[in-house]
């Protein structure tokens, strides 16, 4: 087939004559000098029906008269010189200049395996093809989410490989009546200023608390799925007719993190991505050889797709210590290269690999009903692309082997790391050293700390139940008066708004005191609020202290982590690995 589609015998594929104009920044057709310029787009289409392909010319053109049209072809008028002026055709007058196709809009969002890589390499220019919209499937988000991300804020995306087996070529993989199990699942957050990212595997064999899941049926109705306890994580999707949902309010209820929106992808997904960027570059440490995965790689850089990059993501015996956790390693050291490879100049500057990575994402995903457009998606894209890789930090949820079994096959959460892990991306905390992007603005919160401290005999403060929970405001006020001596507080009841983060306000002659209920309650220099006083009950001024939802406690400190834990796996994607 020709760009057109009218079975030319060299099979042309029309991606591959879009290039870059880097003048106006857009993508445009060119074919080779010794073809015809097209008077048509090579973007997908409807396709034209015969009569318009073997019948009549074109609406608004006819047939030149030196070049009469073969029986079943259309033949284009002359290309035009460039630089030289288009003649209009007898009786007619020259043509308006084109609008600009929605088609040829620049489409800024990628895809990866596991789904993780679908928005990760979003900094590119991708060709906005209209029609892709048909190609995403969207499922409802029962509530379990924020609604959807937001620009302004920190972005948590879960994103869901199951074992459900889709599309031809599958068979060979995994459990045939598998109803699609978390196999396996990557919690992304995104930092608030776009500067880092942590990248959360949660292992399938962690055993977990499955909450209530409400859930829409297939027929539109609503059902609550009891909730369950000491069971697997990968139950909390696909048993008893569990949904993705449902697998966001158990990441909720185990890390304290609400995702704001949600992504699904299968095996076959990593096979269509991986092939629709010409592969990836993984490296091994030795041969590996697994019946299991169908995994038969050399030591040393191997490049790899399709078939083989699904057994590469699925192999656990030949790697590691052959379990589960083995393979997160393995999933993780793809990723990085997958995402290496769509940061690249060999696919960003390509339209065939564009267009196909366009079309593989989007028939490779199901989304929550807020991401179940084009738009959306490239609007997180836009977001997303604004990371650089080496800030991305992979990273699992910290295990030990599950104490109540004597021959271990599951985990439990490490107690003593997981939930400084947690707190850290709660607490928009990098895991890796990046350079803050407003040093002046760093150096004012961290100086709020700074100076002279009030004694806890004078500092008067009323506090504010902004999201705690019920009886915070109490808690605190006792706490303070009975073990740190603040005395001139009190209760001022709830806030007029929840808040997810514990605040403290004070006018600039009462900064002395704010350091010193600062240094009572861990409250970092990004929690004081420079501002102005309230006068409390007795008529004085006062600071006020609102207590968000990240209150432990009355007591607890609130300083978040600013490292993670010492022997916690972590890696970056800009580094190449290899497997061992």
């Amino acid at each position: 087939m020709d760009a057109q589609g009218r079975g030319r015998a060299d099979d042309i594929d029309p991606a591959d004559q879009w290039v870059l104009n880097p003048h106006t920044g857009e993508y445009e057709l060119r074919l080779t000098p010794s073809a015809p310029q097209s008077p048509r787009s090579a973007v997908p289409g409807p396709r034209r029906s015969v009569t318009d392909r073997a019948g009549a010319p074109p609406r608004g053109r006819t047939a030149s008269p030196a070049a009469p049209a073969a029986p079943g072809r259309e033949v284009p008028p002359p290309r035009r010189r460039r630089g030289v002026p288009e003649e209009p055709l007898p009786g007619r007058r020259g043509r308006r200049p084109a609008k600009k196709s929605k088609a040829k809009k620049i489409l800024l969002w990628t895809g990866g395996t596991m789904a993780f890589v679908l928005v990760a390499a979003a900094g590119a220019g991708y060709l906005y093809i209209e029609h892709l919209n048909g190609n995403i499937t969207s499922v409802a988000d029962d509530g379990a989410s924020t609604g959807g991300f937001q620009k302004d804020k920190a972005i948590n995306i879960l994103l869901i490989g199951t074992d459900k087996r889709t599309g031809s070529g599958n068979e060979g993989y995994g459990d045939a009546g598998s109803v699609g199990h978390a196999d396996t699942t990557i919690l992304l957050h995104v930092s608030k200023d776009r500067s880092n990212a942590t990248a959360l595997s949660i292992p399938r064999d962690l055993i977990v608390d499955i909450p209530d899941c409400p859930t829409t049926q297939k027929d539109g109705t609503k059902e609550i799925i009891p909730g369950t306890t000491g069971v697997r994580f990968n139950t909390s999707l696909g048993q008893d007719d569990r949904t993705p949902s449902c697998t966001v309010r158990t990441v909720t209820e185990l890390t304290g993190v609400q995702a704001d929106n949600f992504m699904v992808a299968d095996f076959n997904a990593v096979k269509t991505l991986t092939s629709a960027v010409g592969g990836v570059d993984v490296c091994l440490a030795k041969d590996i050889k697994d019946p299991d995965s169908h995994l038969d790689l050399k030591k040393g850089t191997q490049h790899i797709s399709g078939e083989t990059a699904l057994a590469f993501v699925r192999t656990r015996h030949a790697v590691g210590f052959g379990g589960d956790l083995s393979r997160i390693t393995l999933q993780q050291q793809f990723l990085s290269a997958l995402m290496r490879k769509l940061k690249s100049n060999d696919t960003l500057t390509n339209p065939a690999k564009m267009i196909k990575l366009a079309e593989a994402g989007t028939k490779a995903l199901t989304v929550d009903s807020q991401l179940d457009s084009i738009n959306k998606l490239k609007d997180l894209g836009l977001e997303l692309g604004k990371l650089n890789v080496k800030n991305l930090t992979f990273t699992t949820v910290p295990v030990i082997d599950n104490p109540a079994e004597k021959v271990k096959t599951t985990v439990v959460v490490n107690p003593n790391s997981a939930p400084q892990v947690f707190d850290m991306i709660k607490n928009d905390v990098s895991f890796t050293e990046v350079k803050a992007q407003k040093k002046k603005e760093a150096a004012a919160v961290a100086a709020r700390l700074k100076g002279t401290k009030a004694d806890a005999s004078e500092v008067r403060v009323r506090i504010l139940n902004g999201g705690a929970e019920a009886g915070s405001a109490q808690a605190e006020l006792e706490y303070l008066q009975n073990e740190e001596g603040v005395l001139k507080s009190e209760n001022a009841g709830n806030a007029n708004a929840e808040l997810a983060k514990t605040t403290l306000e004070y006018a600039p002659d009462q900064a002395d005191q704010a350091r010193r209920l600062a240094a009572i309650m861990g409250l970092s220099g990004s929690a004081m609020k420079p501002g102005e006083s309230v006068t409390n009950s007795q008529g004085l001024p006062t600071m006020t202290l609102t207590l968000g939802k990240d209150f432990k406690g009355a007591g607890v400190s609130l300083t978040a982590p600013t490292k993670a834990p010492e022997g916690v796996q972590q890696s970056t994607a800009d580094k190449v690995e290899c497997a061992k």
